[in-house]
């Protein structure tokens, strides 16, 4: 895999009763220009036909069935069987236009890792969202950009691209794990969009939004629930954030051991394989919507694979804690309710 001008792009569709949809969708995105490299439908046990009407109306799609249940493990799976350089997360639903596609790229292909969409600035727009959720947004961002360090417009939006090889960043559970007993892997559910962007935000990826229009669903009812999503959504910044504070006490050890155990003008220790590493094996980046690292990263930027390495890391930002004081108190006394 490789960054370049003219990358392979998969687009993953995750579904789960979604065929009469996929008639439409489906063959517009086929019909994107540049074309796109593959067409993944992860499907969620439909039981309307969804896998078949799939194959009928796009002989070359490639159908897969998630390995447990939710929207985050049938991403996770589609990502698994992507082979393209760059990933396009699209909603089966109509609600997203296949022609914004080249957007995205483009704004990967001029230096960005994570390419997010965004209804709320110039260009983008929505017919669909009612002014609570569109309120519940705005409260949801400004929770994240203090938490983050980042000046997301539109957290709560799962129209997103990618280059696939930050997708060990993304630290997503194993596809082939078991399910739980009861309830899911964290990751699996509905959570995915805003665990995504909290964590290649906390990486120091380099983020840039994209002007989206979301248009109303074509077929069906959406799952969303206004506020149940919106209390998970906020109990996952939370929990990212406490995530991503463990990941740089991490790092910050092992580079510590290492200056302990390099002897005065010596070479630097390299820690032991399966550890945080420094500059080869961390990302910390800067971010055009990030404000500065808060986690570790897994090795990403491979000059063997041929992969465009990362930046190296940054020294640690200021403190904004002290700063945001009430919306991360606010956030975490939340998830811990």
């Amino acid at each position: 895999m490789q960054r370049n001008g003219n990358p392979r792009v998969s687009v993953v569709v995750p579904t789960r009763n979604e065929a009469r949809n996929l008639e439409v969708v489906l063959p517009a995105i086929a019909a994107v220009r540049p074309a796109v490299h593959e067409i993944i439908v992860v499907d969620g046990n439909s039981v309307d036909g969804t896998i078949e009407t799939a194959q009928r109306v796009l002989p070359w799609v490639k159908v897969i069935t998630q390995t447990r249940k939710g929207k985050g493990n049938a991403m996770a799976c589609g990502f698994a069987a992507s082979t393209g350089d760059v990933i396009v997360m699209f909603d089966a639903d109509g609600s997203a236009d296949p022609a914004e596609i080249p957007s995205f790229v483009r704004a990967l292909i001029d230096g960005a890792d994570f390419a997010k969409g965004s209804r709320f600035v110039r260009g983008g727009g929505s017919d669909d969202i009612t002014l609570l959720r569109k309120s519940g947004n705005a409260g949801l961002n400004g929770v994240a950009n203090a938490l983050f360090g980042t000046s997301y417009t539109d957290l709560c939006y799962g129209y997103n691209a990618f280059w696939a090889d930050i997708l060990p960043v993304l630290d997503l559970p194993p596809i082939d794990a078991p399910a739980p007993a009861e309830g899911m892997l964290w990751g699996d559910g509905f959570e995915i969009e805003t665990v995504l962007n909290c964590r290649v935000a906390a990486a120091g990826l380099k983020i840039t939004e994209v002007p989206s229009m979301e248009r109303e669903r074509i077929f069906g009812q959406s799952n969303l629930r206004t506020f149940a999503d919106g209390t998970r959504v906020l109990r996952t910044l939370a929990a990212e954030r406490r995530r991503a504070l463990r990941g740089r006490a991490e790092r910050v050890q092992v580079e510590e051991q290492a200056r302990a155990l390099t002897p005065a003008g010596g070479i630097p220790v390299v820690p032991p394989v399966g550890e945080p590493a420094t500059p080869n094996g961390v990302s910390m980046g800067t971010s055009s919507l990030n404000g500065g690292p808060l986690g570790a990263t897994a090795p990403v930027g491979d000059p063997v694979n041929g992969r465009r390495p990362l930046p190296p890391p940054r020294p640690a930002p200021v403190d904004r804690e002290a700063r945001d004081g009430v919306a991360v108190r606010f956030a975490l006394e939340e998830e811990a309710s």
